[in-house]
């Protein structure tokens, strides 16, 4: 018999998170100042920021992404809450013209990386070959 602790989880959002680190800058509601941190994964509709002092689940954002030295402006909401670690967080109405640039960016970063280990292993394969 199977454990269900151990099963795979599924994915459940619409756009898969990849392992980005933007700027950010976030401000509560009420806050006087918003607060500078980065990313820890990115998608067009959310991210994950780790952070020590983390924010309650469905605390509201005033939120700013800085891509490719743009400002991409949204009202935000905290759907996960890992004390001491980070918060999920949920863009609400970033503009559709700001949503293609991030996609944009995503894909190429994606693109980008999947070019260097693409080369990583060519590297690889030629040094095992020139042992031979």
């Amino acid at each position: 018999m199977t454990d269900p602790s151990q099963a795979p989880q599924q994915e459940h959002r619409k756009y898969p998170r990849a392992k980005i680190s933007v700027q950010v800058e976030l401000k509560t509601e009420g806050a006087a100042v918003a607060s500078r941190t980065e990313t820890a994964d990115l998608s067009v509709c959310g991210c994950y920021i780790e952070m020590s002092f983390t924010m309650q689940v469905g605390t509201k954002l005033d939120l700013v992404l800085w891509v490719e030295g743009e400002r991409l402006p949204t009202q935000a909401v905290v759907v996960t809450h890992h004390p001491q670690f980070g918060n999920g967080i949920q863009f609400l109405d970033l503009s559709l013209d700001d949503q293609a640039k991030l996609d944009r960016y995503l894909k190429k970063v994606e693109a980008e990386s999947t070019d260097k280990a693409e080369k990583k292993e060519k590297q690889e394969a030629n040094a095992s070959c020139s042992g031979i």
